[in-house]
Protein backbone atom coordinates (compact mmCIF):
# COMPACT_ATOMS: atom_id res chain seq x y z
CA UNK A 1 0.00 0.00 0.00
CA UNK A 2 1.31 3.35 -0.72
CA UNK A 3 2.49 5.51 1.56
CA UNK A 4 -0.02 8.99 2.14
CA UNK A 5 2.91 10.88 3.12
CA UNK A 6 5.44 10.34 0.04
CA UNK A 7 2.07 10.73 -2.39
CA UNK A 8 1.81 14.03 -0.18
CA UNK A 9 5.55 14.84 -0.67
CA UNK A 10 5.70 13.86 -4.55
CA UNK A 11 2.90 16.18 -4.82
CA UNK A 12 4.30 19.28 -3.52
CA UNK A 13 7.50 18.99 -5.83
CA UNK A 14 8.26 21.29 -7.61
CA UNK A 15 8.75 20.99 -11.80
CA UNK A 16 12.53 21.73 -11.57
CA UNK A 17 12.52 19.18 -8.65
CA UNK A 18 10.42 16.14 -10.79
CA UNK A 19 12.53 16.98 -13.60
CA UNK A 20 15.78 16.22 -11.57
CA UNK A 21 14.37 13.19 -10.26
CA UNK A 22 13.03 11.94 -13.81
CA UNK A 23 16.41 12.35 -15.33
CA UNK A 24 17.82 10.82 -12.23
CA UNK A 25 15.96 7.62 -13.09
CA UNK A 26 16.28 7.53 -16.80
CA UNK A 27 19.93 8.33 -16.13
CA UNK A 28 20.11 4.85 -13.64
CA UNK A 29 18.10 3.14 -16.59
CA UNK A 30 20.70 4.24 -18.83
CA UNK A 31 23.32 2.81 -16.80
CA UNK A 32 24.65 -0.96 -18.34
CA UNK A 33 21.72 -0.95 -21.12
CA UNK A 34 22.19 -1.78 -24.60
CA UNK A 35 21.95 1.71 -25.35
CA UNK A 36 24.97 3.00 -23.53
CA UNK A 37 27.33 -0.03 -24.84
CA UNK A 38 26.24 1.27 -28.54
CA UNK A 39 26.63 4.78 -27.77
CA UNK A 40 30.02 3.41 -26.05
CA UNK A 41 31.28 1.74 -29.81
CA UNK A 42 30.15 4.72 -31.43
CA UNK A 43 32.39 7.39 -29.11
CA UNK A 44 35.05 5.17 -29.10
CA UNK A 45 34.93 5.11 -33.71
CA UNK A 46 34.12 8.78 -33.80
CA UNK A 47 31.11 8.04 -36.30
CA UNK A 48 30.60 10.89 -37.80
CA UNK A 49 34.10 11.85 -38.91
CA UNK A 50 34.62 7.94 -39.55
CA UNK A 51 31.25 7.78 -42.09
CA UNK A 52 32.48 10.87 -44.22
CA UNK A 53 36.15 9.65 -44.80
CA UNK A 54 35.39 6.13 -45.41
CA UNK A 55 32.45 7.75 -48.06
CA UNK A 56 35.15 9.85 -49.56
CA UNK A 57 37.49 6.76 -50.10
CA UNK A 58 34.74 4.75 -51.87
CA UNK A 59 33.99 7.80 -53.87
CA UNK A 60 37.43 7.91 -54.83
CA UNK A 61 37.80 4.21 -55.99
CA UNK A 62 34.11 3.32 -57.18
CA UNK A 63 33.83 6.57 -59.98
CA UNK A 64 37.24 6.09 -61.53
CA UNK A 65 36.14 2.18 -61.46
CA UNK A 66 32.86 2.86 -63.35
CA UNK A 67 34.63 5.45 -65.74
CA UNK A 68 37.27 2.75 -66.45
CA UNK A 69 34.50 0.05 -66.73
CA UNK A 70 32.66 1.90 -69.35
CA UNK A 71 35.85 2.61 -71.23
CA UNK A 72 36.63 -0.91 -71.80
CA UNK A 73 33.19 -2.39 -72.44
CA UNK A 74 30.27 -2.09 -74.16
CA UNK A 75 28.08 -2.49 -71.12
CA UNK A 76 26.75 0.59 -69.51
CA UNK A 77 28.60 -0.05 -66.02
CA UNK A 78 26.97 3.36 -64.50
CA UNK A 79 23.42 1.81 -65.04
CA UNK A 80 24.47 -1.25 -62.69
CA UNK A 81 25.19 1.77 -59.61
CA UNK A 82 21.79 3.18 -60.92
CA UNK A 83 20.34 0.25 -60.23
CA UNK A 84 22.17 -0.25 -56.21
CA UNK A 85 20.48 3.45 -55.39
CA UNK A 86 17.33 2.12 -56.97
CA UNK A 87 16.79 5.51 -59.06
CA UNK A 88 13.94 5.73 -61.24
CA UNK A 89 14.10 6.25 -65.39
CA UNK A 90 14.72 9.96 -64.76
CA UNK A 91 17.72 9.67 -62.23
CA UNK A 92 19.25 7.18 -63.72
CA UNK A 93 19.67 8.91 -67.06
CA UNK A 94 21.20 12.03 -65.17
CA UNK A 95 23.46 9.37 -63.26
CA UNK A 96 24.67 8.26 -67.10
CA UNK A 97 25.52 11.38 -68.17
CA UNK A 98 28.50 12.02 -65.61
CA UNK A 99 29.97 8.61 -67.92
CA UNK A 100 30.74 8.27 -71.74
CA UNK A 101 28.14 7.35 -74.04
CA UNK A 102 30.32 5.16 -75.76
CA UNK A 103 33.79 2.69 -75.14
CA UNK A 104 37.04 4.43 -75.63
CA UNK A 105 40.74 2.82 -75.54
CA UNK A 106 43.15 5.58 -74.81
CA UNK A 107 45.97 4.50 -72.83
CA UNK A 108 46.23 7.57 -70.77
CA UNK A 109 42.37 8.08 -69.38
CA UNK A 110 42.45 4.63 -68.91
CA UNK A 111 45.69 4.08 -66.69
CA UNK A 112 44.99 6.75 -64.31
CA UNK A 113 41.79 5.64 -63.55
CA UNK A 114 43.40 2.22 -63.01
CA UNK A 115 45.72 3.97 -60.62
CA UNK A 116 42.88 5.98 -58.63
CA UNK A 117 40.99 2.87 -58.61
CA UNK A 118 43.26 0.89 -57.19
CA UNK A 119 44.02 3.22 -54.95
CA UNK A 120 41.23 4.52 -53.69
CA UNK A 121 40.14 1.01 -53.22
CA UNK A 122 43.07 -0.27 -50.95
CA UNK A 123 42.28 2.99 -48.70
CA UNK A 124 38.50 1.81 -48.67
CA UNK A 125 40.06 -1.86 -47.65
CA UNK A 126 42.29 -0.16 -45.24
CA UNK A 127 39.25 2.22 -43.51
CA UNK A 128 36.93 -0.97 -43.45
CA UNK A 129 39.54 -3.32 -41.41
CA UNK A 130 40.31 0.20 -39.24
CA UNK A 131 36.84 -0.13 -38.44
CA UNK A 132 36.19 -3.57 -37.38
CA UNK A 133 39.46 -3.27 -35.48
CA UNK A 134 37.91 -0.85 -33.42
CA UNK A 135 34.77 -2.74 -33.22
CA UNK A 136 36.19 -5.81 -32.10
CA UNK A 137 38.93 -4.67 -30.09
CA UNK A 138 41.83 -5.79 -32.52
CA UNK A 139 45.10 -3.95 -32.77
CA UNK A 140 46.26 -2.33 -36.06
CA UNK A 141 48.07 -4.48 -39.09
CA UNK A 142 48.53 -1.72 -41.18
CA UNK A 143 49.64 -1.63 -44.94
CA UNK A 144 51.05 -5.31 -43.79
CA UNK A 145 47.74 -6.40 -44.84
CA UNK A 146 48.28 -4.42 -48.50
CA UNK A 147 47.89 -7.80 -50.12
CA UNK A 148 44.57 -9.16 -48.52
CA UNK A 149 43.26 -5.69 -49.27
CA UNK A 150 43.70 -6.41 -52.80
CA UNK A 151 42.61 -9.62 -52.34
CA UNK A 152 39.25 -8.13 -51.09
CA UNK A 153 38.85 -5.62 -53.68
CA UNK A 154 39.05 -8.34 -56.29
CA UNK A 155 36.34 -10.44 -54.46
CA UNK A 156 34.65 -7.46 -54.14
CA UNK A 157 34.18 -6.34 -57.64
CA UNK A 158 33.61 -10.35 -58.45
CA UNK A 159 30.52 -10.15 -56.33
CA UNK A 160 29.46 -6.94 -58.17
CA UNK A 161 29.88 -8.45 -61.50
CA UNK A 162 27.88 -11.94 -60.49
CA UNK A 163 25.35 -10.14 -58.61
CA UNK A 164 25.12 -7.99 -62.06
CA UNK A 165 24.55 -10.74 -64.20
CA UNK A 166 21.99 -12.84 -61.69
CA UNK A 167 19.68 -9.87 -60.74
CA UNK A 168 17.87 -9.90 -63.58
CA UNK A 169 17.06 -14.13 -63.69
CA UNK A 170 16.57 -14.28 -60.20
CA UNK A 171 13.77 -11.22 -60.19
CA UNK A 172 12.36 -13.32 -63.17
CA UNK A 173 12.18 -16.08 -61.28
CA UNK A 174 10.80 -15.27 -57.59
CA UNK A 175 9.62 -12.06 -57.87
CA UNK A 176 10.83 -8.68 -56.21
CA UNK A 177 10.79 -10.45 -52.63
CA UNK A 178 12.48 -13.33 -53.66
CA UNK A 179 15.05 -11.39 -54.82
CA UNK A 180 15.53 -9.49 -51.82
CA UNK A 181 15.86 -12.36 -50.18
CA UNK A 182 18.60 -13.63 -51.92
CA UNK A 183 19.97 -10.50 -51.99
CA UNK A 184 19.70 -10.48 -48.09
CA UNK A 185 21.34 -13.57 -48.14
CA UNK A 186 24.11 -12.61 -49.76
CA UNK A 187 24.98 -9.55 -48.42
CA UNK A 188 25.36 -11.21 -45.01
CA UNK A 189 27.66 -13.90 -46.89
CA UNK A 190 29.92 -11.02 -47.93
CA UNK A 191 29.89 -9.06 -45.03
CA UNK A 192 30.61 -11.88 -42.29
CA UNK A 193 33.46 -13.23 -44.82
CA UNK A 194 34.47 -9.61 -45.05
CA UNK A 195 34.80 -8.76 -41.16
CA UNK A 196 37.35 -12.31 -40.70
CA UNK A 197 39.44 -12.05 -43.54
CA UNK A 198 39.88 -8.28 -43.47
CA UNK A 199 41.11 -9.38 -39.26
CA UNK A 200 42.86 -11.81 -40.79
CA UNK A 201 40.83 -14.49 -38.93
CA UNK A 202 41.58 -12.71 -35.28
CA UNK A 203 37.86 -13.30 -34.28
CA UNK A 204 35.85 -15.76 -34.69
CA UNK A 205 33.29 -16.70 -37.34
CA UNK A 206 30.56 -17.03 -34.54
CA UNK A 207 31.43 -13.70 -33.18
CA UNK A 208 30.96 -12.08 -36.58
CA UNK A 209 27.65 -13.59 -37.09
CA UNK A 210 25.61 -10.66 -35.31
CA UNK A 211 27.19 -8.06 -36.86
CA UNK A 212 26.84 -9.43 -40.13
CA UNK A 213 23.11 -9.72 -40.05
CA UNK A 214 22.58 -6.69 -38.80
CA UNK A 215 24.98 -5.14 -41.17
CA UNK A 216 22.93 -6.41 -44.03
CA UNK A 217 19.54 -5.81 -42.33
CA UNK A 218 20.74 -2.11 -42.57
CA UNK A 219 21.68 -2.77 -46.17
CA UNK A 220 18.09 -3.65 -47.24
CA UNK A 221 17.12 -0.40 -44.83
CA UNK A 222 19.41 1.65 -47.06
CA UNK A 223 18.15 0.18 -50.60
CA UNK A 224 14.85 1.19 -49.36
CA UNK A 225 15.62 4.63 -48.45
CA UNK A 226 17.70 5.04 -51.65
CA UNK A 227 15.10 4.23 -53.99
CA UNK A 228 12.68 6.47 -52.19
CA UNK A 229 14.83 9.41 -51.50
CA UNK A 230 18.05 9.59 -54.15
CA UNK A 231 16.01 9.89 -57.83
CA UNK A 232 14.27 13.25 -56.37
CA UNK A 233 17.65 14.50 -54.40
CA UNK A 234 19.70 13.77 -57.62
CA UNK A 235 16.85 15.27 -60.51
CA UNK A 236 16.72 18.10 -57.61
CA UNK A 237 20.27 18.68 -57.33
CA UNK A 238 21.19 18.46 -60.79
CA UNK A 239 18.88 21.01 -61.90
CA UNK A 240 20.30 23.22 -59.33
CA UNK A 241 24.14 22.35 -59.14
CA UNK A 242 24.75 21.12 -62.65
CA UNK A 243 26.90 17.79 -62.81
CA UNK A 244 28.55 18.41 -59.44
CA UNK A 245 25.09 18.55 -57.36
CA UNK A 246 24.96 14.89 -58.80
CA UNK A 247 28.05 13.88 -57.40
CA UNK A 248 27.21 15.47 -54.54
CA UNK A 249 23.95 13.64 -54.13
CA UNK A 250 26.53 10.57 -54.85
CA UNK A 251 28.86 11.02 -52.16
CA UNK A 252 25.79 11.30 -49.39
CA UNK A 253 25.19 7.78 -50.32
CA UNK A 254 28.37 6.63 -50.13
CA UNK A 255 28.23 8.33 -46.82
CA UNK A 256 25.18 6.49 -46.15
CA UNK A 257 26.80 2.82 -46.89
CA UNK A 258 29.64 3.74 -44.06
CA UNK A 259 26.85 4.30 -41.33
CA UNK A 260 25.36 1.11 -42.76
CA UNK A 261 28.78 -0.28 -42.22
CA UNK A 262 29.79 0.98 -38.80
CA UNK A 263 26.01 1.07 -37.44
CA UNK A 264 25.96 -2.82 -38.02
CA UNK A 265 29.42 -4.05 -36.63
CA UNK A 266 28.52 -1.85 -33.83
CA UNK A 267 24.91 -3.53 -33.26
CA UNK A 268 26.37 -6.45 -33.61
CA UNK A 269 28.97 -6.08 -30.91
CA UNK A 270 26.35 -4.60 -28.73
CA UNK A 271 23.97 -7.93 -29.41
CA UNK A 272 27.05 -9.90 -28.88
CA UNK A 273 27.78 -8.39 -25.08
CA UNK A 274 24.26 -8.93 -24.24
CA UNK A 275 23.89 -12.37 -25.23
CA UNK A 276 28.01 -13.03 -23.43
CA UNK A 277 29.34 -14.30 -27.32
CA UNK A 278 32.98 -16.23 -26.13
CA UNK A 279 35.53 -12.96 -26.80
CA UNK A 280 33.22 -10.10 -26.88
CA UNK A 281 35.24 -6.86 -25.70
CA UNK A 282 34.82 -3.36 -25.63
CA UNK A 283 36.49 -1.24 -28.51
CA UNK A 284 39.75 0.16 -27.85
Amino acid sequence: MDDPSSARQGAGESPRSRARTLAAAVRRRFQGSPAQTFTRHLAALDFTNTIVLFGAALLTSVLPFIILLSSLANHRIDTDLSRHIGLNTQGARIVSQLFRASPAHSIAPIAAALIFATAGTIAVAGSLQVIYERVFGQPHRGLRDILRFATWAGVLFGTLVAESVISGPVRAATGFAGEGLVTYAGVTAFFWWTMWFLLAGRVSWRRLLRPAIVTALFWIGLELFSSIYFSGAIISDSRLYGTIGVVFSLMIWFIAIGAVIVLGAVAGATWNSRKAVPGASEPE
